[in-house]
């Protein structure tokens, strides 16, 4: 025999005030655990965004990020005219050998931000296609020219189209605003590589970038690059590059979704304890009637459990609840890999969703446990007394 669930709701609503404490108290750690998901998820997402299946990262031998490559270049000029390098309608390669430099800037509101600056070339643009112009215009070549990508333009003192911005003792006009499908290259300030090159870093490009005519040729390009010992590179696809550029932060932010939530995780499962203890203590009498009837233990341990976990589950909907509205915010972190400022979103999935849904009915029934197995243990005498 199973007892009916409508008798445990109806119990539930017996006693509103501990009902809703407890439900409240599951609410806000599914609330943050969904927040620390979804901040790691939003920085790795940006980062994946950030690269393309079909073009090549070149960085120097050894080097495992564009700060700390150098390409000269002689090669960069040689590695751009290879065979598998894809051609636009004039027949020029499609290959950027671009500059890499973090460097300070105001702030909006004082202070200052690491951002990085990235020399391109105007075939950076079809390179990398999902670049485009939302404001103002593209820079001139030969001029001191920049634009600003829209993630991190608010957050600049001169991030505006039309103003000046100062670094490298120099004042660059900002020529427009980009966007990039929400990559990290909207927290970066792109100018003509032949302009940066000089104020920044000298004659030495970080990183060339080609798109392959055929992204089945990788290992083709890769094995022609790396084995030239002309070149002294590693070359690698952008997707997979960019994506392994997140994993340190990504299990950081982990972690700590996992230590924090899991801190506030027992106060809120002792909270389910107290409560079920309370409702035990308080129905022995309707225990000793269900045990009459004919109902074994194990249906009043599972009916208990069973409380315990609506109580839970009605928590952790209200934390879902709570937590989708931070979907899109846009906040900022430091990229370890470049050490600058990278701007991205909140991403909360619904994948993240059912996590949180579930880690609520885990906190249920190990806060449920306990008091229903007390429950099913009642001698029905000691309990009609």
């Amino acid at each position: 025999m199973k007892i009916p669930i409508i008798y445990n709701i109806r119990s539930l609503l017996r006693r509103p005030v501990s009902s809703a404490m407890t439900t409240l108290g599951v609410a806000l750690v599914v609330g943050v655990f969904i927040a620390m998901l979804a901040l790691a998820n939003g920085f790795r997402m940006a980062l994946i965004r950030t690269g393309s299946p079909d073009n090549v990262v070149v960085l120097r031998k050894g080097a495992d990020s564009e700060l700390s490559s150098g390409i000269s270049r002689d090669n960069a000029a040689i590695i751009s005219a290879l065979p598998e390098v894809a051609r636009d309608a004039g027949g020029r390669p499609l290959a950027s050998p671009e500059v890499f430099v973090p460097m300070n800037l105001d702030a909006a509101g004082g202070g200052d931000r690491l951002v990085v600056s990235r020399g391109v070339t105007v075939q950076a643009f079809q390179v990398r296609h999902n670049v485009r112009i939302v404001a103002g215009r593209v820079f001139a070549p030969g001029r001191d020219e920049v634009i600003i990508g829209t993630a991190i333009a608010p957050l600049l003192a001169h991030g505006a189209v039309g103003d000046t911005i100062h670094f490298a003792g120099r004042g660059w006009l900002v020529a427009g605003h980009f966007s990039s499908g929400g990559s990290a290259f909207e927290s970066e300030i792109w100018g003509e590589n032949e302009q940066l090159m000089p104020a920044l870093r000298g004659q030495v490009f970080q990183v060339v970038v080609l798109r392959l005519a055929n992204a089945a040729r990788f290992d083709a390009a890769k094995e022609t690059l790396e084995k030239d010992p002309r070149f002294q590179v590693d070359a690698r696809r952008e997707s997979e590059f960019y994506a392994s550029q997140s994993i340190l932060l990504r299990q950081i932010l982990n972690f700590l979704a996992v230590f924090i939530t899991g801190i506030m995780a027992i106060g809120a499962v002792f909270g389910a304890v107290n409560t079920m203890y309370a409702a035990v203590a308080s129905r022995t009498d309707e225990i000793a009637v269900l045990l009459t009837l004919g109902f074994p233990p194990r249906s009043v341990l599972a009916s208990f459990l069973a409380e315990a976990a609506f109580l839970a589950l009605a928590g952790g909907l209200v934390g879902c609840l709570v937590a989708i509205p931070i979907n899109g915010i846009v906040t900022s972190t430091t990229n370890w890999s470049s050490f600058s400022q990278l701007a991205f979103q909140f991403m909360v999935t619904p994948a993240i969703l059912v996590q949180g849904v579930v880690f609520s009915l885990v906190m249920g029934v190990l806060g449920g446990y306990f008091p229903a197995r007390r429950a099913a243990r009642i001698p029905v005498v000691q309990a009609i007394r």
